[in-house]
């Protein structure tokens, strides 16, 4: 296709400019949205670890960590009420504690979020540019809080691909937040949009079945691609870079 240079002396014509196409492998969709951990990025420090335990010593008064608990696709909350179910406290005062303990991980993120060090998964940085640049609308959906969410995204440098997010704060289950995000992009881009999650756990997989969406699973997180393709997702990729490398002949 070419359009019109208007230089005021001629009306040459040049060649108009596209967006490089998106890879035939991935589902179509217009809306395209991706969990945190695992899936855009990674971390290296203990930033959050640290938050969550300050919220069990602050507000429950024990002394607990999560370590031991399966946290790969998992909620905030949900990993909160494992630690702590586990020593003993009742899940009544769980509850009556939780609000005061969201905001704990919500100040200490915020307090030390200059410490977050995070390194984009491979393929990250190319597949959010490129879909962005072909005016799908990107989001996140994440078991993370919100604050805490929001914190790596920006300390991996991806920030500004991203319309919208859907997290934990109000959110046990990661079908809940899935749920949210399908609905946030009804509301922008009509009832019939469809919506493609991309992320590196069964629980990603199922929570996009749970909501009608089709799925991509990436195993650069904890989970092998064996584990993941076992799950039945759209597409199943050791990582989001196999999305652009050329097939052997």
């Amino acid at each position: 296709m070419f359009t019109l240079e208007d230089d005021g002396n001629s009306d040459m014509l040049k060649p108009e400019t596209q967006a490089p196409a998106i890879p035939a492998m991935l589902p179509s969709a217009d809306a395209y949205v991706f969990d945190i951990d695992g899936t855009l990025l990674v971390t290296k420090d203990l930033v959050h670890w640290n938050a969550l335990r300050r919220a069990m010593l602050e507000v429950y008064e024990v002394d607990g960590t999560i370590a031991g608990i399966q946290y790969h696709g998992k909620t905030d909350l949900s990993i909160l009420r494992s630690a702590l179910v586990r020593t003993g406290l009742s899940h009544k005062q769980f509850e009556d504690g939780l609000p005061q303990a969201l905001d704990v991980v919500r100040r200490e993120v915020e307090r030390n979020h200059r410490s977050i060090e995070a390194t984009t998964c491979p393929g990250i940085v190319q597949l959010v540019g490129l879909l962005r640049s072909s005016q799908k609308l990107l989001g996140v959906a994440s078991g993370n809080l919100e604050r805490v969410g929001w914190r790596k995204v920006e300390a991996a440098g991806l920030d500004g691909f991203f319309s919208f997010g859907c997290f934990s704060d109000y959110c046990e289950t990661r079908s809940a937040i899935f749920r949210n995000a399908v609905a946030y992009v009804a509301e922008k881009c009509g009832a019939d949009a469809r919506v493609c999650f991309i992320g590196d756990t069964p629980a990603d997989v199922e929570a996009a079945r749970d909501s009608r969406a089709s799925v991509v699973a990436v195993a650069s997180g904890v989970f092998s691609v064996e584990e993941l393709r076992a799950c039945s997702p759209d597409l199943c990729l050791s990582c989001c870079e196999q999305l652009f490398k050329r097939p052997r002949a």
